[in-house]
């Protein structure tokens, strides 16, 4: 059974409210995108999907930006709004309950960065819990979907990040680039040496430019790799 709250170096995330519980690779995932980008230069930040709002308080911890995040599902947004406001980044951190559909048809402002964990799954096998289905398949969001989203949203300049499953990174690709949204880092994730790829993280802008390539693995054998402890001590305990 999973922890009811999950704590960090700066900041704790409770979890009893929701299905979608703090997992390793969304925690890899905002440690990437804090480690990539001039965190300080941000001004407005949009987190898709926010869940128990971890992603915005990750990137809180390094950045002044004011922080929209946008939840569907009701237990969730109460949620993050609880863990928003037990933060040191309260007046930071601003909770939308609605659709990211519905938010990005009345624009409050253009976003330096987007950062989205979307929804993996499209016509699979679904769970009994329909806050889990919500969270984990695309009924609600599909791909195209996410990209005209972030493609209206994103200032010129600014930057999107993505994570995806490994066999999705393809068809968003494609799907974006369509749009005019570019991929200029790509970051394929294993669980361990012995495993393949899981995840993509993936950093994209309004302009083609060329791609960088890399990858990383969360654990050496039983413990965590080196590239892994040196993006996650800033926020784990342990580390």
């Amino acid at each position: 059974m999973s922890n009811s709250f999950f704590k960090f170096k700066e900041f704790t995330v409770h979890q009893d409210k929701t299905a979608m519980k703090v997992c390793t690779d969304a925690c890899l995932f905002g440690a990437w995108v804090a480690d990539n980008l001039e965190m300080s230069r941000l001004k407005n930040i949009l987190d898709i999907g926010t869940g128990t709002g971890l992603l915005s308080l990750m990137l809180a911890q390094f950045s002044q930006a004011q922080i929209d995040a946008v939840e569907i599902e009701p237990m969730a947004v109460e949620q993050a709004r609880e863990n928003f406001q037990a933060s040191k980044w309260t007046n930071q951190l601003h909770i939308h309950p609605t659709s990211i559909l519905e938010f990005a048809k009345k624009p409050i402002k253009t976003f330096d960065l987007i950062i989205s964990n979307p929804p993996f799954f499209e016509q699979q096998l679904k769970s009994n819990s329909s806050q889990r289905n919500i969270a984990m398949h695309s009924n609600n969001l599909t791909l195209t979907e996410l990209a005209y989203c972030i493609i209206g949203l994103l200032a010129d300049s600014g930057k999107a990040a993505i994570l995806l499953p490994w066999n999705r990174t393809e068809e968003w690709k494609a799907i974006a680039e369509k749009l005019g949204l570019f991929c200029i880092k790509e970051t394929a994730v294993k669980q361990t040496t012995t495993h393949t790829y899981f995840r993509t993280m993936l950093l994209m802008q309004k302009k083609a430019s060329r791609v960088n390539f890399s990858s990383i693995t969360i654990k050496d054998g039983t413990v965590y790799s080196k590239e892994f402890i040196k993006l996650l001590t800033p926020y784990y305990l342990a580390l």
